[in-house]
């Protein structure tokens, strides 16, 4: 776990920009006795959303339609994943 201006500076995030998705709750950081706190997911998915606006062209509406479809895409390949490892094991039987 980072603190908010470890947090900025390993994601390249303007601290303006990170207020905003906080206050708009795109971003929620876990909270402790010292203040916010962020994980390793939040800087991978926060270069994400910076690669959807900057390189791609992604608008602000569309950003959590691809970060949706993303987490789909990922369910299904558990999913997927965990058929195959139960046809396998049942496949050796």
């Amino acid at each position: 776990m980072i603190d908010r201006k470890q947090f900025v500076i390993r994601a390249h995030l303007e601290i303006e920009t990170l207020e905003v998705w906080i206050k708009e709750e795109g971003m929620i950081p876990q909270r402790d006795a010292s203040g916010e706190k962020f994980t390793e997911a939040d800087i991978a998915q926060t270069r994400l959303i910076k690669d959807l606006r900057e390189d791609i062209g992604v608008n602000d509406e569309g950003i959590p339609v691809v970060l949706n479809l993303i987490d789909q895409i990922h369910g299904l390949r558990r999913t997927l994943r965990a058929l195959l490892d139960n046809t396998r094991s049942q496949a050796e039987r």
